[in-house]
């Protein structure tokens, strides 16, 4: 059975919330989203937050009714999920959410930390003033969540900084392949994250890069950068050896 209509309005809102880019609006300043991004989006936050855990069997049919859409945007959504890394799609044998690999996720930390420093820096100069504006409000906000140990917050506001921070940048090539990382690392951070420990810090890691880039210190910003990713390393090591 079809969920609600006012059922899929909330999802939709949960995501939008979540800080991913904005598509483009209506006359009416209504969101238009295509049904294919929706269910993508629907779809990748599900994966991320474990709602889908790892190695969960997938039905394109099933997964056509729970998101009240057509089953040819659930399918170009998995496929987009799949080149992502997020799901594996084993011909003739159905859909599978892909298992999360510590190896793997320290590769993927290999390509994130030279693409996310470099584009930290550009950022930092090239970021419009509206966009620096936004980076001091991110900077607030995951300060704040740090300092209440708000974890649904810092991951509103993480996601915000992953999204803005490549468009500021202004290389869409960057931004592609950072695109396809920050799925897999933000499932990955959900999945062994230890909520209460080290939030403070992590925190504090992301707000000091959204306010450098803010206040348009290059320098300042690829060193919070470089610190963040080797915590990320240092953290992804530890779970790998313990």
């Amino acid at each position: 059975m079809k969920p609600c209509a006012s059922k899929r309005r909330w999802a939709i809102r949960r995501v939008m919330q979540g800080g991913l880019p904005l598509p483009d609006k209506s006359s009416a300043g209504e969101i238009k989203l295509s049904k294919t991004e929706t269910a993508y989006r629907l779809l990748e936050e599900k994966i991320v937050t474990m709602e889908l855990a790892p190695g969960a069997l997938l039905s394109e049919a099933e997964l056509s009714l729970e998101l009240g859409l057509g089953r040819t945007p659930v399918r170009e959504a998995l496929q987009r999920l799949s080149a992502e890394h997020l799901v594996e799609i084993m011909p003739r044998r159905g859909i599978r959410v892909a298992g999360i690999d510590v190896v793997k996720q320290l590769r993927v930390l290999e390509v994130r930390r030279v693409l996310e420093v470099q584009s930290a820096s550009l950022a930092a100069r090239r970021a419009s003033p509206a966009q620096r504006a936004s980076f001091a409000a991110i900077a607030e906000g995951l300060a704040a969540a740090g300092s209440t140990r708000d974890y649904r917050d810092f991951l509103r506001f993480d996601r915000e900084l992953d999204e803005l921070l490549p468009a500021a940048a202004g290389n869409e090539f960057a931004s592609a392949m950072l695109r396809q990382l920050h799925g897999l690392s933000r499932r990955f951070w959900h999945y062994y994250f230890r909520r209460e420990a080290d939030l403070p810090h992590v925190a504090g890691l992301h707000a000091a890069i959204a306010r450098s880039i803010a206040e348009g210190d290059e320098e300042e910003a690829a060193r919070a950068t470089e610190a963040h990713m080797e915590y990320i390393h240092n953290f992804t090591r530890a779970v790998l050896e313990g």
